[in-house]
């Protein structure tokens, strides 16, 4: 029998979140049709964010993957709050990271795969998908990074 996403994530030794409340006027993901829109998740942890700063300078990039994860964690948690099961998920469609760089880095792509390889772990087969990481100026509160996706559902 195969393991659902949720026995997964407890098997990774994680525990999915309560969804991060928006700080602004947005809601944290919306369905349309077959598929489940998540906004930007930051990496809230308890109701804080874990770490501020810029990748490159005061976040090391190892640091950044970790919370690229976190971020990643609650757009799961976002998800699951928009149709009750992961199970439901048929593939991770599109994952899109935002890496507050100092000006010399350019390691985003190593960033982001803190969130693309958590996804591989959870839902296995169906977490492989297309992305896109980007290193911006500034994010919201001064995160160091923030992780958006799209998943098809049933």
């Amino acid at each position: 029998m195969t393991q659902s996403p949720e026995e997964r994530i407890a098997d990774l030794g994680l525990t999915l979140p309560e969804v991060v409340k928006p700080v602004a006027a947005y809601v944290p993901s919306l369905r349309s049709g077959g598929h489940v829109y998540t906004s930007g998740q930051v990496p809230m942890v308890d109701g804080r964010l874990d770490d501020t700063g810029k990748v490159g300078a005061a976040v090391s990039p190892e640091r950044a993957e970790e919370l690229a994860a976190v971020c990643a964690l609650n757009a799961i948690a976002a998800v699951k709050a928009e149709v009750g099961e992961l199970s439901r998920v048929r593939r991770v469609v599109k994952v899109v990271g935002f890496v507050a760089s100092d000006p010399a880095f350019t390691g985003q792509p190593q960033v982001v795969n803190g969130a693309s390889e958590l996804l591989g772990r959870v839902f296995g087969e169906a977490g492989a998908h297309a992305r896109s990481a980007v290193g911006v100026a500034v994010l919201p509160l001064d995160a160091p990074v923030e992780v958006e996706m799209i998943v098809e559902v049933d």
